[in-house]
């Protein structure tokens, strides 16, 4: 009989693709990983990890075992919803995704307050890039994310708006294009998100519009890092109104002010339980 934590931590290492993230995703030890998942293996009679050096694959039977995994713990999790909400009570485990950014500068507030008002849920917060969380959702591996939207639709997910984000031109206070007149862009280094990414996609499409390609493009992931390599005149960037201080400057690019939208993702066919739905409706009013 396959036991229920076994198949998490299977499907936790089959998604990772290493024993370690799994660990830390799952809270435990590596060795428990191993553990769990060689006691799965003795059950099933078959290999379901190669592990080649730090690479970890699936076997043939972890990759038929995959999508049944994930088929039996979705509809455990169902159930367990739709039980959970005949109760009327906001209980029970809350797992949310959510960005670096959106987590530290728009969600506090919203979570202070839930959780101030709903201490019998256990909440989970795992922060993760735009992409991956949107990925957990349509998996579900989470019950919501909070974080930069997708500009085109997934057929599994639903998003909406809470916070519109406007990304502005900027650059040090002292670097050169704060000093001249026409404010050529193409002409300077630019400090970006790298290619892939909802914000960039979102910054590529407002430059492809203005004409604008960098004389360099220097690529980091958080915003808050982009933030710091363009206050010390590493290149300009187009940065949210919450990252602004004093060590940069707004620069006068007419019209290039492209948003971000960020908000919530769920899955379109998952019951949300009463904390899930809670979120969503206090997130709405934000």
């Amino acid at each position: 009989m396959m036991d229920l934590d076994h198949l998490h931590t299977f499907l936790a290492v089959a998604e990772s693709r290493s024993f370690s993230l799994a660990a830390e995703r799952l809270h435990l030890t590596q060795p428990a990983v191993s553990k769990r998942v060689a006691a799965l293996e003795d059950t099933l009679g078959q290999r379901l990890f190669d592990r080649i050096g730090r690479r970890v694959n699936l076997t043939e039977a972890g990759r038929v075992l995959l999508p049944q995994a994930r088929h039996i713990l979705a509809g455990l999790d169902e159930a367990r919803r739709s039980l959970d909400n005949l109760s009327g009570q906001v209980a029970g485990p809350l797992w949310l995704a959510t960005s670096h950014h959106v987590g530290l500068h728009r969600l506090p507030p919203v979570l202070k307050a839930f959780t101030r008002t709903y201490p019998a849920v256990d909440l989970d917060i795992r922060f993760m890039e735009s992409e991956e969380a949107c990925h957990a959702v349509a998996h579900g591996d989470v019950d919501l994310a909070v974080v930069t939207l997708p500009e085109a639709q997934h057929p599994q997910l639903r998003t909406r708006t809470v916070w519109e984000d406007p990304l502005l031109p900027v650059a040090a206070r002292d670097h050169p294009l704060t000093s001249e007149g026409a404010c050529c862009l193409s002409d300077h280094d630019a400090v970006l998100p790298p290619p892939g990414t909802f914000t960039r996609e979102i910054i590529d499409t407002a430059l492809r519009t203005h004409g604008i390609v960098p004389r360099r493009i220097v690529e980091t992931t958080y915003l808050e890092t982009i933030r710091m390599l363009v206050s010390i005149g590493m290149g300009w960037s187009l940065l949210p109104e919450t990252l602004l201080d004093d060590s940069l400057r707004v620069l006068p690019v007419t019209g290039l002010r492209p948003a971000r939208h960020l908000g919530t993702v769920v899955h379109r066919e998952r019951t949300h339980s009463n904390a899930a739905r809670t979120m969503l409706e206090l997130l709405a009013l934000s």
